[in-house]
């Protein structure tokens, strides 16, 4: 019917002037956008399917392809943007919710880009990171009121389990199954060339990567997938997770087109069927149920490991977290609401959650008022692009940051928002064998690692600029930041001051 006609998105471009008709394109696209007419002799797209990720344009020989953004447009409306009368469309002739991938395209405000950092002129002078020490070494966990030492100046106070890590970055959880086995690698071999951690996600973690150990975090979410003692025990911290920034109160989902036999024993799963996680954990319906489950992961690990609790940014998230500091949990990890996600329902992506700039200094703020913020640390994640936000994150309290979305475009993600189909054109959230074995893990874990190691020294050289020698030093030092642009409002709740002031 007419009315179903959606048109598509994207427009495929070919130069029949340079096309030398050679294949490539249609052999590399799994959407089977391209295609070959025999009678015609020409290469021919079909945009419908397109969704942008660019591999064809990548790969094309003689640069004859490119895609542009559809010219074809409703009739314009204030009120009814194209995309939400197509969504409508999509409803009307389906019934089914809405799924999409990575983070809200929603042009809502970025608080790190409303933020400037100071520097240091004559009073203060500022530190050369070339020629003089500094450190971005952090510990995760909970800290002690006071230190004891010795006849001999050793430290004798009993330390907390805790992470090390070299640099004040880690990767986000990401569950095999979300994305290929060859990305896992990529991520778990980088972690550990970068003396930090990655997380498993609530897939469980294939036996190939139990060598990683050392450097990895562990997660149980409410599914309890690939949930076990040897795995609980195999990783260096356990990750509760409570919530997901990309989907507030809804617990996770893996398409069933995603779950083959690897995965599927992986997570300890049927094959072919979706998995559904619960939105609650049917065991936690209170911080006193939560700390029971902290503490029986604890008891599984002979109190060895650190346990992380993760929430989802919400407007009452400084409440949350001041219970999970006194549940026993070691660390809090909170992802805001432009965080990515491998399949979430359209409506919760878009629409709940707050950022992470407000939740992270609302959290800290209230933990420092109660006296508790050493009891916890604080790890933030949700759109964390580059090496200043990591710096304005530890200025408004976070100890250390995750990055996922980043992480993946490092290995090649065009953000094309379609890692539900099972597709991806980079062999990054693809389970086919022919699409997964794009991504080569030697080459993916060397571009992280280059990644991480580029900003490690960004951030060096913005310490030094603002008179500090370590990460530590910084870290709740709001005097470091100065807003732009910014409401009273919203000044007063990241408690800082605004430009000029």
């Amino acid at each position: 019917m007419p009315i179903n006609y959606i048109y598509p998105k994207y427009d495929v471009v070919r130069d029949s002037t340079r096309c030398i008709k050679c294949g490539a394109c249609m052999r590399q696209c799994a959407n089977e956008v391209h295609s070959y007419d025999d009678e015609l002799d020409v290469m021919k797209s079909d945009s419908m399917d397109c969704v942008d990720c660019q591999r064809c344009v990548s790969i094309c020989p003689t640069r004859a392809l490119k895609i542009i953004p559809a010219e074809n447009r409703l009739r314009p409306n204030g009120s009814w943007a194209q995309d939400d009368i197509y969504e409508i469309y999509r409803q009307a002739e389906g019934g089914g919710v809405l799924l999409s991938s990575m983070g809200t395209p929603k042009n809502y405000p970025i608080y790190w880009d409303k933020m400037l950092i100071n520097a240091s002129q004559v009073t203060n002078p500022s530190i050369d990171p070339l020629r003089e020490p500094m450190e971005t070494r952090v510990l995760l966990g909970k800290k002690p009121k006071k230190l004891e030492f010795d006849k001999k100046g050793k430290i004798t106070t009993k330390l907390e389990p805790h992470l090390e890590l070299d640099v004040p970055i880690m990767f986000s959880a990401m569950s095999y199954g979300s994305i290929s086995k060859n990305a896992h690698e990529s991520l778990a071999r980088a972690a550990e060339e970068l003396g930090t951690y990655y997380n498993t996600g609530e897939g469980g973690l294939h036996k190939d990567f139990y060598k990683y150990g050392k450097n990895t975090i562990v997660q149980v979410a409410s599914g309890r997938f690939g949930v076990h003692e040897e795995y609980l025990n195999v990783g260096s911290a356990i990750e509760i997770k409570m919530g997901q920034g990309a989907k507030p109160g809804i617990g996770g989902h893996l398409p069933g087109a995603k779950i083959r036999e690897e995965v599927s024993r992986t997570r300890m799963i049927p094959m072919g069927a979706d998995a559904i996680s619960p939105a609650p954990h049917h065991d936690i319906y209170s911080i006193e149920d939560l700390r029971q489950l902290v503490f029986s992961l604890k008891e599984a690990t002979n109190y060895t490991k650190p346990v992380i609790v993760k929430i989802a940014a919400v407007h009452n998230v400084a409440a949350i977290a001041s219970g999970i500091a006194r549940s026993g949990a070691d660390i809090i990890a909170i992802d805001g609401f432009r965080g990515g996600t491998g399949a979430a329902p359209t409506r919760t992506r878009d629409n709940v959650g707050i950022p992470i700039e407000l939740a992270l200094a609302s959290v800290d703020q209230r933990l420092r008022d109660e006296s508790i913020r050493n009891d916890v640390s604080i790890v933030v994640g949700g759109s964390i692009r580059n090496s200043a936000d990591i710096i304005k994150a530890v200025a408004l309290g976070a100890d250390a940051v995750y990055i996922a979305s980043a992480a993946l475009m490092a290995l090649g993600c065009h953000q094309c928002h379609s890692c539900h189909l099972g597709k991806c054109n980079w062999g990054i959230a693809t389970q086919r064998p022919d699409l997964v074995k794009r991504l080569n893990p030697e080459v993916g874990y060397k571009r992280l690692v280059n990644l991480v190691n580029a900003w490690n020294h960004e951030i060096k050289e913005i310490l030094g600029g603002m008179g500090i020698n370590s990460i530590e030093a910084l870290r709740g030092n709001r005097l470091m930041l100065r807003g732009v642009g910014l409401a009273d409002k919203e000044l007063e709740i990241l408690g800082i001051k605004h430009a000029g002031e």
